[in-house]
């Protein structure tokens, strides 16, 4: 593939950066398959005011708990679901390595309070980012094409010059709709084998 330039690579966190633990305790209690589970969530009114800073942690989860019918109380739902970030996948600081000289490295990410504190105390390669979005901060969810907007605006960056890694499809479909050049992968394994195929 021909070689193109990007002056910033975006990388979700949870399924590219970061593994998460829960996904399938989740499916357990839903019994939905992964696609719906990840559709409900991005689309739950619920999970939507939560990780745009909207609501507290003690409302998400009495809320998800009712609006997912979840078999279980909502303290122990936020118990469990305050574990969901595992670590980083292997292969994160390698996959920075290999991003070139000159262009920034950053993350766009649908997160909460929660989480993003869990993941800066305890995942190094945060202090790699030159640029951060966290949803619960700026306000904007992926996959509306507002959250790729700010983000655009705020690196001061052609579309066409950013680089967005997501998991999940829906997502790369709303960064697409704003000329970012985005796709899918799993796991910074992943990642990094997409960076070869772009030429990068």
């Amino acid at each position: 593939m021909v070689e193109r330039k990007y002056q910033a690579i975006l990388f979700d966190l949870g399924g590219v950066l970061v593994e998460l633990n829960g996904i399938s305790t989740m499916q357990s209690w839903t019994k939905w398959d992964l696609e719906e589970l990840w559709r409900r969530w991005l689309t739950s009114p619920t999970v939507r005011r939560f990780e745009s800073g909207q609501i507290p942690a003690e409302q998400f989860g009495r809320d998800l708990v009712q609006e997912f019918s979840l078999p279980v109380e909502a303290d122990y739902f936020l118990e469990q679901f305050t574990q969901w970030p595992k670590g980083p996948f292997p292969g994160v600081e390698d996959l920075f390595d290999s991003v070139p000289d000159g262009c920034q490295i950053g993350c766009l990410s649908n997160t909460n309070a929660l989480h993003w504190q869990i993941m800066n105390q305890k995942m190094d390669f945060f202090q790699r980012f030159d640029a951060c979005f966290p949803s619960h901060l700026t306000g904007y969810l992926k996959p509306d094409e507002a959250a790729f907007e700010y983000v655009v605006a705020r690196l001061g960056l052609s579309p066409e010059s950013i680089l967005f890694i997501d998991d999940n499809q829906i997502n790369v479909d709303g960064a697409r709709k704003v000329g970012l050049a985005a796709y899918t992968a799993h796991g910074a394994e992943g990642a990094m084998s997409l960076l070869t195929q772009l030429g990068l």
